[in-house]
């Protein structure tokens, strides 16, 4: 069965400045971020056909294309899966900026959808971009006599607040376990939605005898 793939861009300048870095186009990859996209290529070969996707930032476009050298497919950027927009944040380094990115995150993995990065976007608004692309990518290639399977680099925060939001993946779990640069998220479209496959390295979420999450 043909599955989603959300991949995390490799590391960029600002990952290791430690800044706000949401405003397209953003920084570029570095070096060793520019390692790990081909890495991932190398270490994740295709089986079977692929699209190969990327969000409109420069960091995903150029992991992008690197995975796509090493899998020698083309690959295309698309608009609405860039990274949360935290507005006013923007370019921060500090420890205020930080903390109150990170509290906004955290009331959005408990449930609140409406609280907003300073002027920046809600979970609400990410919804109403991300999730319909997602929509558009499973009935394009998900579905049908050939599916394929999709891989989609986007962003760290993005990626983990849209799985859990597909999936009905718990929200503490979803805060919990970050994703490092190129760690993916893995998810299979069955008939009552989304299964989440595997977070990260993780690929154990049910307990013998336990509810799944969410």
């Amino acid at each position: 069965m043909a599955r989603l793939h959300l991949v995390r861009h490799g590391e960029t300048t600002a990952n290791v400045l430690q800044q706000l870095d949401t405003a397209l186009p953003g920084a570029q990859l570095t070096d060793f971020g520019a390692r790990q996209g081909i890495r991932f290529g190398l270490h994740n070969p295709l089986r079977a056909p692929a699209v190969l996707l990327s969000s409109q930032a420069a960091r995903a476009r150029q992991t992008a294309e690197l995975i796509g050298s090493a899998w020698d497919i083309d690959t295309a950027a698309i608009d609405d899966v860039h990274e949360i927009q935290v507005g006013d944040l923007e370019g921060r380094s500090d420890r205020e900026a930080h903390e109150r990115f990170r509290d906004v995150v955290h009331a959005w993995h408990r449930g609140d959808l409406d609280v907003a990065m300073p002027g920046g976007e809600s979970l609400e608004m990410v919804h109403r971009r991300f999730v319909p692309v997602v929509d558009r990518l499973a009935t394009d290639h998900l579905r049908g006599e050939q599916p394929r399977d999709v891989y989609l680099v986007s962003h760290g925060a993005a990626i983990r607040l849209i799985a859990a939001h597909l999936a009905g993946v718990d929200g503490e779990f979803a805060l919990r376990h970050h994703l490092r640069n190129t760690d993916s998220v893995e998810l299979e479209l069955t008939d009552d939605g989304w299964n989440l496959v595997r977070w990260g390295t993780i690929t154990e979420f049910v307990a013998p005898d336990a509810e799944p999450l969410g």
